[in-house]
């Protein structure tokens, strides 16, 4: 795959996903407001790739501070990560890697300004290179519940897109295929920005996995039909009950499976897990604006000039809903997570 996010000469160097599936094309984001609009206008998203993007984004904003003594270079970069905070509310992996990066510059204090500015790049890669090795974990212990010849919906994209690579939940179905399994996928376009359509589809194109594209208002009937044998999707955070947010649509989907004896199942790292937050009912839920829903793409009008649009662009899945979660530990209800992951 298409490195998601990565260093390059410089700069943060991310794959514009605003742009696929019809163009390829690179984003270098050589200063922190760079990164900051990346994060934002999803030139980049999903909550794992969110967090890596953030934490190379403090460590590029860190190469530019000048103050030579602690105090000052530590104000500075504190402000970077209010910055970069403050760019999307719902995926806890945001705040958790900048929250690293914080703990990180504050176990250096006594080091040279140099040492410290190394230190946090390098921090910044090992959050890199741990995404992935989670991803591959959450991956095997993923494909365990996939049967040979099944059908798999799943909703938005839970990719190597949406991490640093490989992917949540298309990191079980990508073990599954890996594994021999001759598994097929269902993609839902995921309405109003198309994941499923532009990203979803296009990542298992890549791979040669089967892959079928569906509307959204499709999963019931297929489900009734029994073309769908069970669901994998991501999340951007995760609850200390086990509700779990995830892009908007996803609760429907939960619905559906749960009327129709249909597993559901969420893949997630630990870093989305947010045991702070006691229940769904805690979680911001971002709204965004409204020519998500009156465009196409940013372009295309579909709805009357004017017209009154509501846009959260997450929703929350109850745990009763949840058959289990898929993490780089193992798979567990949601009801074992408070206890699995409190260290």
């Amino acid at each position: 795959m298409v490195p998601t996010v990565q260093w390059h000469e410089g700069a943060v160097r991310l794959i514009d996903q605003s742009r696929l599936p019809g163009t390829v094309a690179f984003l270098d984001c050589r200063d922190v407001e760079s990164v900051a609009f990346a994060i934002r206008e999803l030139k980049v998203r999903g909550a794992p790739a969110i967090g890596v993007t953030a934490a190379m984004g403090v460590a590029l904003g860190a190469q530019t501070i000048a103050s030579t003594d602690y105090e000052s270079f530590a104000k500075e970069l504190l402000a970077i990560c209010d910055r970069l905070a403050a760019t999307r509310p719902t995926a806890v992996n945001l705040f958790w890697a900048i929250d690293r990066m914080k703990q990180k510059l504050a176990s250096l204090r006594a080091e040279p300004i140099a040492a410290i500015k190394a230190a946090l790049w390098k921090e910044s890669q090992t959050i890199l290179e741990e995404d992935i090795a989670l991803c591959r974990a959450i991956g095997r212990h993923g494909a365990a519940l996939i049967t040979k010849g099944q059908t798999i919906l799943t909703h938005c994209n839970a990719g190597a897109l949406a991490t640093a690579g490989y992917g949540t939940a298309l990191g079980v179905i990508r073990a599954a295929w890996e594994q021999g399994k001759e598994i097929q996928v269902i993609a839902d376009e995921t309405r109003p920005v198309l994941q499923g359509a532009r990203l979803t589809a296009w990542e298992l194109m890549q791979d040669q996995i089967p892959v079928t594209l569906i509307t959204d208002n499709m999963a019931g009937a297929l489900m009734r039909q029994g073309k769908i044998h069970l669901c994998i999707v991501g999340a951007d955070r995760i609850a200390a009950n086990g509700d779990v947010a995830n892009k908007i649509g996803t609760y429907s989907v939960a619905v559906l499976a749960k009327a129709h004896g249909i597993p559901f199942y969420v893949a997630a790292p630990y870093s989305t897990i947010d045991l702070r937050t006691k229940s769904g009912a805690d979680i911001p839920i971002e709204q965004r604006q409204a020519r998500e829903v009156t465009t196409v793409h940013g372009s295309h009008p579909v709805a009357p000039d004017g017209v009154q649009v509501y846009n959260p662009a997450f929703d929350v899945t109850p745990a009763e809903l949840v058959s289990g979660i898929i993490t780089e530990r193992g798979v567990f209800t949601p009801q074992e997570l408070a206890q699995r992951f409190a260290s």
